[in-house]
C-alpha cells in the first residue's frame, strides 16, 4: 500500500507567493512568461522542494533570491495566508502559502527585471485590479492579502465548480504589532 502522506505521486502542487512592497508602498510583480498564468501578473513564487524536506520560509526566501535577487533574512519575512485551491484550471490541487515581506524594498536592489520567468515590474496598490491577473486573485487571495496585512487567514477555494466558491476558515486582522 502507498504510503497516504507521500505527495510526490499526488496531483497537489505546494508553493509559495511573496508580496514585497517598495517605500512607495507599490508591490513587486512577476508579468509571467511561464505556465501556469502565463501572460499574467503574480507575486514571486514558486513551488516549495518538497523531495528536499524545504520548509515554506525558506522556499519564499529562495524564491525571492531566484527572481530579484534580493537575500531576505528570516525575521523580515512573515506567513500571512494559506490557501488551498482545489482543481484549479481544472489540473490539480495547489497549496499556496503567502508571505509578506515586513521591511520596504529599496527597488535599486533588484539587479535586473527581465529573466527566464519573465519581467519584475512595480505596481500602485490601486493598479493592481486593472492587470491581467487570475480571477481567484483578482476576486479572494488579493482582497485577502491587503485585508489581512500584518495579520493571517486561511481559505479554500474550490474551482471545481461555477462560479468557484471560496470558504475563510481563519482570519486574524492587525496579529502583529509594528516595531
Amino acid at each position: 500500500m502507498a504510503d497516504p502522506h507521500d505527495v510526490r505521486g499526488l496531483p497537489y502542487k505546494i508553493a509559495v507567493l511573496c508580496y514585497l512592497y517598495d517605500t512607495d508602498g507599490r508591490l513587486l510583480l512577476l508579468h509571467r512568461r511561464k505556465p501556469p498564468n502565463s501572460d499574467m501578473y503574480s507575486p514571486i513564487g514558486g513551488k516549495l522542494e518538497a523531495a528536499l524536506g524545504e520548509s515554506p520560509h525558506d522556499c519564499a526566501q529562495r524564491e525571492i533570491w531566484e527572481e530579484a535577487q534580493i537575500r531576505i533574512k528570516p525575521e523580515e519575512i512573515r506567513l500571512i495566508g494559506m490557501v488551498n485551491e482545489s482543481n484549479y484550471e481544472a489540473s490539480g490541487h495547489w497549496l499556496l502559502f503567502l508571505f509578506e515581506v515586513t521591511r520596504p524594498i529599496n527597488p535599486a536592489e533588484i539587479p535586473h527585471t527581465e529573466f527566464d520567468e519573465g519581467r519584475l515590474e512595480w505596481h500602485a496598490i490601486a493598479d493592481v485590479n486593472t492587470l491581467v491577473i487570475p480571477d481567484t486573485d483578482r476576486r479572494i487571495m488579493w482582497p485577502a492579502v491587503q485585508a489581512h496585512r500584518g495579520g493571517f487567514f486561511s481559505l479554500d477555494i474550490d474551482c471545481s465548480v461555477t462560479p468557484f466558491n471560496a470558504t475563510m476558515r481563519e482570519s486574524w486582522k492587525n496579529a502583529w504589532k509594528k516595531s
